[in-house]
């Protein structure tokens, strides 16, 4: 199963990618823990992506997908994975499609968690972290929609549409439901 995770900040993303990673027996690929693990690791690519991290600017698409494509051909991506944050432009997939070709394979699907915004927004100022101000929050939503708009309009073959709404577990029901793995 080779699925990307796609929805707003706080739509659970991570939550549902660890749950379905365990349920699936596929590795979680989280581009932050490949960033992380690459500068903790003190890869050449990793030093290229801290430059970048250091003075507040994004990492570049080509180092993201180095990245990624790396991890994609270790021996346990061979099974399947889930791609969280990745891909984030139409670039960049893209730039995933060409990585799958190489490897001789396709996604299964693209998992989009819809969440009410108001909702999220509630949700994620109960979390009581310091930088998650209602402003801030709207903004990275605003970033999200326009971000990823394009990127849905890219995949809407392989869109599978999730309500992240409920409880983890009905959530999680919902998706291997879908995927026909309940």
């Amino acid at each position: 199963m080779r699925l990307v995770i796609v929805g707003p900040p706080g739509a659970g993303k991570g939550t549902q990618a660890e749950l379905l990673s365990e349920a699936l027996g596929i590795p979680h690929v989280s581009t932050g823990d490949l960033f992380r693990a690459n500068i903790s690791e003190g890869t050449p690519i990793g030093l290229e992506a801290k430059k970048y991290l250091d003075s507040g600017n994004l990492v570049p698409s080509e180092v993201t997908v180095s990245m990624v494509r790396d991890r994609l051909n270790e021996p346990d991506a061979a099974k399947g994975f889930l791609l969280d944050g990745f891909p984030r432009s139409v670039e960049q997939a893209q730039a995933l499609g060409g990585i799958l070709a190489d490897l001789g394979t396709e996604l299964n699907g693209v998992l989009s968690i819809v969440v009410d915004e108001d909702a999220v927004v509630g949700r994620m100022l109960a979390r009581g972290r310091a930088d998650d101000t209602e402003d801030v929050i709207r903004n990275r939503m605003h970033v999200y929609n326009e971000e990823t708009a394009p990127l849905l309009a890219f995949y809407a073959d392989d869109i599978i549409e999730v309500d992240g709404m409920g409880e983890i577990a009905d959530v999680q029901q919902q998706i291997l439901a879908k995927l026909g793995k309940a």
